[in-house]
């Protein structure tokens, strides 16, 4: 068994942190999967392929497979801008609409139950403690902050 030091409160808040990292990483879908790629473009409607991949701070080559696979089960369509023949638009089918809508109301109801062992003050408490926290952060580790700024950008998906 690994032991950890019980008076190591840092370490415990960084422990804590990644927990919730992985909460939300598995409940949203990854960073550039397909969950978060269909409420992305339902969300903000036709995107670019270069938009999409810079709000989601994955590598071009990994979003092309995703999107790949996307259009090959029917939920996007891509195509060639007309005012741009470089640009590729994405855009939902019905289809992907459709399972995108589903997988909104989910986040939606995920939103709710995240936060309901705590009271309405409790949440306004860590929010203001979080925001602290970032603020503070934004500036001290500005280098590494680039992937919180991306999120704002689109929306979460």
């Amino acid at each position: 068994m690994i032991s950890c030091n019980e008076n190591d409160i840092s370490g415990k808040l960084i422990r804590s942190f990644w927990s919730v990292h992985h909460v939300l990483h598995g409940i949203s879908g990854g960073r550039g999967g397909q969950k978060r790629i269909l409420t992305i473009l339902l969300r903000n409607g036709t995107v670019t392929q270069a938009e999409l991949t810079e709000h989601l701070g994955v590598h071009p080559g990994s979003a092309s497979e995703v999107l790949l696979k996307l259009e090959n089960s029917g939920m996007i369509h891509r195509e060639e801008n007309k005012s741009d023949r470089r640009t590729i638009d994405i855009y939902l089918t019905e289809k992907g609409k459709a399972e995108a809508e589903i997988l909104l109301a989910q986040s939606e109801q995920n939103k709710k139950e995240m936060f309901s062992a705590l009271s309405e003050q409790e949440q306004k408490e860590l929010l203001a403690l979080l925001e602290k926290l970032i603020a503070d952060w934004n500036t001290r580790y500005a280098q590494h902050m680039t992937c919180c700024r991306n999120m704002r950008h689109m929306g979460r998906g």
